[in-house]
C-alpha cells in the first residue's frame, strides 16, 4: 500500500461556549485540511488514473463537494448553543452549519473524518480508504485522526 495526501483550505467561524478563555467568543479561523488516502496503485492501461491511487483532482473535488464547500465561510455552531443559533437565525441568508458536538478542532476533525470516510472508502477496487485526516485550526494547533 502507498499513501497520497491532498491539502485544502477553508475559512469558518465557531465558538466554544464553555471555554475559560477567548474561544468562548464568536471568532473564525483559516482551517487547513489534509486528507491522506491509502490504497494500491491502479494498473489499468488507458485509464486516466493509471499509475495512481486516485487522481488528486478527484480527491479535491470530492472533499469540496462533501465537506469544504459546506463548511467554507460558514459558522459552525454547536446544536445545544441555542443563544448563538437564535442570533444567527436573525441574519438573513446566513450560512450556518449545526454540529452535534462542541466545534473544537478535535470534534471537527472527527466529523470531517466520518464524513469523508464514506466518500473515499472502497471507491476503487484497489483497497482505497481514508487513512488519516489532519485539521489545522491555526498554523500551530491541529488535530489528527488515523484510521486504526
Amino acid at each position: 500500500m502507498i499513501t497520497i495526501t491532498r491539502k485544502l483550505e477553508f475559512d469558518a467561524g465557531h465558538r466554544i461556549p464553555d471555554h475559560k478563555s477567548q474561544c468562548r467568543n464568536l471568532h473564525g479561523h483559516r482551517y487547513t485540511l489534509e486528507i491522506t488516502l491509502v490504497g494500491e496503485v491502479i494498473e489499468e492501461e488507458g485509464s486516466s488514473d493509471n499509475g495512481m491511487i486516485m487522481d488528486f483532482s478527484d480527491v479535491k473535488a470530492l472533499a469540496k463537494t462533501h465537506l469544504v464547500d459546506v463548511w467554507d465561510h460558514a459558522f459552525l455552531v454547536y446544536a445545544k448553543d441555542t443563544a448563538v443559533r437564535s442570533f444567527l437565525a436573525t441574519i438573513p441568508d446566513h450560512k450556518t452549519v449545526v454540529i452535534d458536538k462542541i466545534p473544537t478542532v478535535e470534534n471537527l476533525a472527527r466529523t470531517a473524518f466520518d464524513t469523508l470516510r464514506t466518500v473515499y472508502n472502497d471507491r476503487y477496487g484497489t483497497g482505497l480508504r481514508l487513512h488519516k485526516l489532519v485539521l489545522h485550526e491555526t498554523p500551530n494547533c491541529w488535530a489528527e485522526i488515523t484510521d486504526p
